[in-house]
């Protein structure tokens, strides 16, 4: 935990931004992996972007447990970051034996949302030798599904600032501010000694995560905050109409794709067939 923290502070000191990206499987983890992104976020995310849930709430251990050893086993050289799913971290012993249960995973990090009311879990986490990354502004497992920027008035940006400034305190080794009004980000990240993590959040963050799903275009919703660097979504489907059309119309497999025996050996076969399987 502490090598990788030091890394982070390092790069925080030097301006150097950190990449974070959701991963959820073994060959994304590989591509991202292979591409340089620092930290791969096996993010609850996983629930509305794989397996069909209507919201992140209905994610559970065992769901984030299985993904995060696919993810892991593709990390070859980048840190595997976990979500604790919703109300897996109601008491600071739930916290810690859900944690361990992720880490067993080969997590090397927990990440968990809250402001001020998960500062007793993360203070524990963190004398346990867990690194821990918080999760501050918009909380999808708490916020529901419509997306609402945090900290456009001066009352709620002083709630973000002194949270953030609470969990750095209680041992985070860095924080996610998501949909955090912009110069509210800055001021938080400037006032902080570990690094901001930021989704919407504007540029002055010490670094950036998004949905994998959302960043390649796979998923059909479009956010103010997201850029999409691809079109996987078109890509595919052109890809999948591709191969019925040619599956329909008889041009695939072609030989090329066939596998072919000697055809001195497939002769001799002919002839036991049509001597009428006998010998």
């Amino acid at each position: 935990m502490r090598q990788f923290s030091d890394y982070l502070q390092n790069n925080k000191r030097a301006k150097i931004k950190t990449t974070v990206i959701t991963a959820y499987d073994f060959p994304t983890a590989l591509c991202a992996d292979e591409c340089g992104i620092d930290i791969l976020l096996v993010g609850d995310s996983v629930g509305t972007n794989v397996l069909g849930y209507n919201d992140v709430s209905q994610v559970t251990m065992d769901d984030m447990a299985h993904h995060v050893r696919a993810v892991a086993r593709g990390a070859r050289r980048a840190f595997v970051l976990a979500d604790l799913p919703y109300k897996s971290y109601t008491t600071v012993a739930e916290a810690h034996k859900n944690a361990l249960r992720l880490i067993e995973q080969n997590a090397r990090g927990v990440k968990l949302e809250g402001e001020l009311d998960v500062v007793d879990r993360i203070e524990f986490l963190s004398k346990e030798n867990i690194f821990v990354c918080g999760h501050i502004g918009y909380t999808p497992q708490t916020k529901g599904g419509k997306p609402a920027i945090q900290g456009k008035d001066a009352p709620r940006a002083r709630e973000l600032i002194q949270s953030a400034l609470a969990l750095e305190k209680a041992g985070a080794c860095m924080i996610v501010l998501e949909l955090i009004a912009g110069q509210v980000a800055g001021e938080i990240t400037r006032l902080l000694h570990i690094p901001t993590i930021g989704i919407g959040s504007g540029p002055a963050c010490d670094g950036q995560v998004l949905v994998l799903h959302d960043m390649i275009g796979m998923t059909p919703q479009r956010y103010k905050h997201v850029k999409t660097f691809g079109n996987a979504r078109e890509e595919l489907k052109a890809s999948l109409r591709n191969y019925a059309k040619e599956v329909r119309d008889g041009t695939f497999p072609a030989v090329a794709n066939t596998p072919l025996m000697p055809s001195e050996v497939f002769d001799g076969v002919k002839e036991w067939i049509e001597s009428g399987l006998e010998g």
